[in-house]
């Protein structure tokens, strides 16, 4: 079996493949937080927030898959199976059945802001070891943050 190698020193692998990991499972997590109320908001602002979600949900997948493509160009098996998104996810629970529209925008504001701290901590976190995937974690940042400052402005 053909194993990629990465040319990373094992403490810097360590580092962002943990980094690499984390953001694959908050990515993926956020997708399916924004899609799960997208399907289930309502209230008077239903179509603008409905839309928003899914901007949000095209944001997280296309992160998600370069985050997982960048931890197998390291080495690194990118694990997203639903258990492990479930089981490690900086994410909190959201509600089921309707969301009403103000609820919706303020859990998505949080469970951005969640994705964002833990977002700067890789940044941080990655910057010696492999700039390269500091790169990418810091793209990332700047995407979420907008998405965070339009739905925070939804409520202004």
């Amino acid at each position: 079996m053909y194993v990629v190698k990465s040319p990373l020193p094992d403490a810097d692998l360590k580092t962002v493949s943990e980094a690499l990991q984390g953001a694959l499972v908050d990515l993926v997590d956020l997708s399916l937080v924004a899609k799960q109320i997208h399907w289930n908001v309502v209230g008077s602002r239903f179509r603008s927030v409905h839309l928003q979600l899914d901007e949000v949900v095209d944001t997280a997948r296309q992160h998600s898959d370069t985050v997982a493509e960048r931890a197998s160009a390291l080495g690194v098996p990118p694990d997203g199976r639903a258990a492990t998104v479930a089981s490690s996810s900086g994410i909190g629970k959201v509600a089921d059945g309707w969301v009403k529209d103000v609820d919706a925008v303020g859990t998505l504001v949080d469970a951005l802001g969640a994705v964002i701290t833990r977002m700067r901590e890789r940044v941080n976190a990655t910057g010696e070891a492999d700039p390269v995937s500091q790169d990418i974690f810091i793209q990332i940042t700047g995407d979420l943050e907008k998405h965070h400052w339009m739905f925070q402005a939804e409520n202004g």
